[in-house]
C-alpha cells in the first residue's frame, strides 16, 4: 500500500560503522527479535552498491515502469532528486548512508469468504487488509499496527549496537520498493501478480522495513527466495481490468485497487463494468492464487461488518457515521466521497433496481464526480 504521509519515519542519529557489519549471528538475532515484536517473517538484505549491475537494473526497471505511465496519478512514486533521478529507483538517492534493509512481514489472512466466492450482488467487497480492527470494533490501520512493532525491533538494534547504527523505519511510506528487498531478504518471491509470495504464508503479507547503516557481511546474506509460480497464470487470467500486463508487471493505472483507493476524480468508464462490486481495493489476483489455499489464518481481529457489506448500508452512512465506523481504518484515507463514487459503480453493476432511488438522488449531487458516476450507474441499471 502507498501514498501515505511520512508519519512512519523514525530517524536515529548518525553513526560510525566502518568497523562493524552484520554477521550470520546478528541476522539470526534480528529475525528472533522481529518474531518477539509480533512479526511472522523477517529477513535482511544488503543495499546494492551504487555502481553495481543490480542497482542499475533495478533503477532502469523502475524508470521504465514510470515512463510507461503505469504509476497512474501516484505522484509520490514519481518523486525525483535534484538530478532528476527517481528516488525509488535507488534507495541511496534518498538515504545515502543506507547499507542494509531489515524486512518484516505480518500475515493478515482471515477465516472468511473470498472475493471470488458466490455473494449477494447487492453487497460490496472491501479488501481483506482493510478489515482490521480493535477489540472494541474500532478501525485499525496497518500502518499504526506495524510501526510500533518495527520500533521495538529498532530499539533492540540500538541496544545491541549503540550509537553505531543509523536507522529509519517505514511502513509503506518511504522511498523504497519493499518487495524487491523482501525477495533479496528471503521473505518470498515476487509472484506473477506482483505480490510477495511465501511458501508457507502465501501472499497475505503486510511489509515494514528498517533501513540501517550497518553493512551486511556476505556470509550473512540470505539466498533470494526461489520463484515457485511455475507455469501458473491464474492471477493474470483472473484480473478483470487486465492490469497484469505480463508476469510480474502491473499497469497500476488499470488496477482496481488503484482505481478505488488512490484514483481521484472520475474512473475511466471503460473500466467500470470490470470493477464489479469492488468498493475498496481488490483481492482477486490473491484469491485465485493456489499458494493462498494453504495460507494460515492470522490472529488479527477482522471486523465482520466489513466482509461482504451491503451496498445500501454503505450508501446510507452520513459524514459523522462514516467517521465513527472508519476513523483509524484504511478507508479513512480514501474518504466518504470517493467511497460513494465506488458504491455507485458497484450499484450500477448489481442489476438490482432497488438502488435506483439512491442513484437518482446522487445523480444531482454537488460532487460532480459522484453525480457523474451515479448517472452512469443509472443508465446501466435501466438498460439491464
Amino acid at each position: 500500500m502507498s501514498g501515505c504521509p511520512m508519519s512512519g519515519l523514525s530517524d536515529m542519529g548518525p553513526c560510525d560503522n566502518t568497523s562493524m557489519e552484520l554477521t550470520p549471528d546478528d541476522r539470526a538475532w534480528i529475525e528472533a527479535e522481529a518474531r518477539l515484536a509480533g512479526f511472522d517473517l523477517a529477513g535482511i538484505a544488503a543495499v546494492p552498491g551504487p555502481s553495481s549491475s543490480e542497482a542499475a537494473e533495478q533503477a532502469g526497471r523502475f524508470a521504465a515502469w514510470v515512463a510507461a505511465g503505469h504509476a497512474g496519478d501516484m505522484a509520490w512514486l514519481q518523486r525525483t532528486d535534484d538530478a532528476g533521478n527517481l528516488l525509488r529507483g535507488d534507495l541511496r538517492r534518498a538515504i545515502p548512508w543506507a547499507q542494509s534493509v531489515i524486512v518484516c512481514a505480518i500475515n493478515y489472512n482471515a477465516d472468511a469468504p473470498r472475493s471470488i466466492d458466490p455473494a449477494d450482488p447487492a453487497t460490496g467487497w472491501i479488501a481483506r487488509y482493510a478489515w482490521s480492527g480493535r477489540e472494541d470494533n474500532r478501525g485499525a490501520d496497518y500502518h499504526d499496527i506495524l510501526l510500533p512493532q518495527l520500533r521495538n525491533v529498532e530499539a533492540a538494534l540500538k541496544t545491541r549496537f549503540g550509537a553505531a547504527c543509523e536507522t529509519r523505519c517505514y511502513v509503506d511510506t518511504g522511498p523504497i520498493v519493499e518487495r524487491d528487498f523482501a525477495q533479496r531478504a528471503g521473505i518470498g518471491w515476487i509472484g506473477k501478480n506482483t505480490c510477495v509470495l511465501n511458501q508457507q504464508q502465501g501472499s497475505w503479507l503486510l511489509l515494514g522495513v528498517i533501513v540501517t547503516s550497518l553493512p551486511l557481511a556476505p556470509a550473512a546474506a540470505a539466498l533470494p527466495a526461489a520463484d515457485r509460480c511455475g507455469t501458473c497464470t491464474r492471477c493474470i487470467d483472473a484480473c478483470p481490468t487486465d492490469a497484469l500486463i505480463a508476469p510480474r508487471q502491473m499497469d497500476a493505472s488499470r488496477c482496481i485497487a488503484y482505481l478505488t483507493i488512490e484514483k481521484k476524480g472520475p474512473i475511466d468508464p471503460a473500466l467500470r463494468k470490470e470493477i464489479g462490486r469492488q468498493v475498496f481495493g481488490c483481492d482477486i489476483c490473491q484469491d485465485v492464487c493456489p499458494w493462498n489455499r494453504r495460507a494460515p489464518i492470522a490472529a488479527s481481529h477482522a471486523r465482520p461488518a466489513l466482509i461482504n457489506p451491503a451496498l445500501a448500508w454503505l450508501a446510507s452512512l452520513d459524514g459523522p457515521t462514516f467517521n465513527r465506523w472508519f476513523r483509524g481504518s484504511p478507508l479513512e484515507r480514501t474518504g466518504r466521497k470517493r467511497l460513494s463514487r465506488n458504491i455507485a459503480i458497484a450499484m450500477g453493476n448489481s442489476a438490482d433496481p432497488t438502488f435506483l432511488p439512491t442513484l437518482q438522488e446522487w445523480s444531482t449531487s454537488d460532487d460532480p464526480t459522484l453525480a457523474e458516476a451515479a448517472t452512469w450507474a443509472l443508465t446501466r441499471l435501466q438498460s439491464r
